[in-house]
């Protein structure tokens, strides 16, 4: 555990209002939800903040990347990956009650239903205590052999018992780190976790065991996100071809098992927390489907600062050049390869036009190489340009158009960036795209589109509809109206910060520590 900050006090008042559980993102990461978080805690002055940061490895970070704001009073810092299976053996028989508590619960887990409240208090709210079961009970007790065992006889289907047995060892280990990090951290008034996983159990085990209000946040779904890894995952010794096989029926069983792993944090999570908020309807559907109830489902969409880009709109030059711009990270996800094949189209029949694309390169060099080896395949090296990582007010007032052919988004804030810039967009049906082009309801519809919509892996279409704009500069005018509006009436950081202090007010009247 590092970089903390109010150590040391362990009196039994709270030490802040709210417990913010942060799984990879700030303060140790820059950009998406770090940068969401930082907005959050520097809009919300009148909240104080202890801050949780769950990492992988202290290798994976680069020290604390923003300035903590005053009302942040607590910061500590654990490595999930280092949480440890190994030791010295010290037979023990375990404790069969509880083990007892475990297997009711896995049995709602197979059942895809809601723990009882009981078995939640006994197994969450105990785990790493004397009272329930411990991280030796785990990984020495007669109990917890039997129940590996009679799970592998029971459900396994291909593994050999080794890898099942350090599969199960391995997936286990970071709960106890976390059973140890609830039961450590001061006293707070409420809990909010940004996101279900690791960070989300926290905040269940913390809800199970202290009895706090928890708010739920999630900006990607990371049941699905991590379903996507584990396509890829090579670590994983199976025989499934991750580019064809259907995750779902195909994967093999150990692969299988880390899927459901996730879902059932996921679904932890879900129950114990309240409200669940997502930023658009899409999101908030798959929630629901993974197991969220309902009732306890609700929207707050980002917000930007409308004041920050007015000189950036009135730097616009007069017309609209011809210049596309891509503004992210070159990996995969954002489909960078789609882009600069849809330049060619463009510039075939545009051949003044230029595509820029605007982002950090560090994160997948090969990658990058592979897109940079496409445009020279392409003949495009005088048109598309990598300009790396620029500031947005450099390069919006340049720009004709900002075009996203991601495979997978949330609610991306660029588009919401270059609406108040005065910049329509063409992207990907994914996320929230289709909403933020189009609108999310009658009203918001009326206002008409800030530009297009065209489906995921398609070049043509997406040179289709970057030219349905550079071409006719009376759509492009109406785009960028419509875009304007859309975000000054429904996307402005105010509305954000009212939204999130009424959700953190309703928390603090419910929670057992009041002021």
């Amino acid at each position: 555990m590092s970089g903390q900050r109010g150590e040391g006090r362990r009196d039994d008042r709270p030490i802040a209002d709210i417990a913010l559980l942060l799984e990879g993102t700030y303060p140790y990461v820059r950009g998406g939800v770090s940068s969401w978080v930082h907005q959050i805690v520097t809009g919300l002055p009148e909240y104080t903040f202890a801050i949780v940061f769950l990492g992988g490895l202290p290798e994976h970070y680069e020290g604390i990347q923003y300035e903590l704001p005053e009302n942040v009073v607590h910061l500590e810092t654990h490595y999930i990956m280092h949480a440890s299976i190994h030791g010295e053996p010290d037979a023990r028989s375990g404790k069969q009650a509880q083990f007892e508590a475990m297997r009711a619960m896995h049995g709602d887990f197979r059942a895809r239903r809601p723990v009882q409240p009981e078995v939640m208090a006994e197994t969450l709210g105990k785990l790493g205590t004397d009272a329930g079961i411990t991280r030796e009970d785990f990984l020495y007790g007669e109990e917890a052999w039997a129940m590996i065992t009679d799970h592998y006889e029971r459900f396994c289907t291909d593994p050999s018992f080794i890898d099942y047995f350090w599969t199960v060892r391995i997936m286990h280990a970071p709960l106890f780190l976390l059973a140890e990090i609830a039961r450590d951290l001061p006293p707070v008034r409420a809990l909010h976790a940004v996101s279900t996983g690791y960070a989300g159990l926290l905040g269940a085990m913390l809800a199970a065991r202290r009895g706090l209000p928890f708010v739920l946040t999630e900006h990607g779904i990371y049941t699905k996100e991590r379903k996507i890894d584990l396509v890829q995952a090579q670590w994983i010794r199976d025989q499934m071809d991750a580019l064809g096989a259907d995750i779902e029926h195909e994967a093999g069983y150990i692969r299988q098992l880390w899927i459901r792993f996730f879902e059932v944090l996921g679904r932890l999570a879900y129950q114990q927390a309240d409200p669940i908020i997502s930023l658009h309807r899409p999101n908030q559907l798959r929630q629901i489907k993974d197991g969220a109830p309902p009732e306890k489902c609700r929207i707050i969409p980002n917000g930007i600062d409308i004041e920050r880009f007015r000189p950036v709109l009135e730097a616009r030059p007069e017309g609209v050049p011809p210049v596309v711009g891509l503004v992210g990270r070159v990996v995969p996800i954002k489909d960078i390869k789609t882009f600069i094949r849809a330049m060619r189209a463009v510039c075939d029949t545009m051949p003044e036009a230029e595509g820029w694309i605007v982002g950090p390169e560090e994160e997948d060099p090969l990658y990058v190489a592979e897109c940079r080896a496409l445009v020279r395949s392409l003949d495009l090296e005088d048109r598309v340009k990598f300009l790396g990582f620029r500031r947005v007010d450099e390069i919006f007032p340049q720009l004709g158009l900002i075009v996203l052919t991601s495979i997978s988004e949330s609610q991306p804030l660029v588009i919401l960036e270059g609406y108040a810039a005065g910049l329509p967009c063409v992207a990907t049906d994914v996320g929230s795209c289709r909403e933020l082009v189009e609108g999310r309801d009658e009203e918001d519809r009326a206002l008409g589109a800030g530009g297009r919509i065209v489906p995921i892996a398609d070049p043509e279409a997406t040179a289709q509809g970057i030219l349905s704009l550079l071409e006719d500069e009376a759509a492009w005018q109406a785009a960028q109206r419509a875009g304007l509006e859309r975000v000054r009436r429904y996307y402005r950081l105010d509305q954000m910060y009212d939204a999130y202090r009424g959700v953190y007010d309703e928390a603090l009247e419910r929670s057992p520590w009041q002021a």
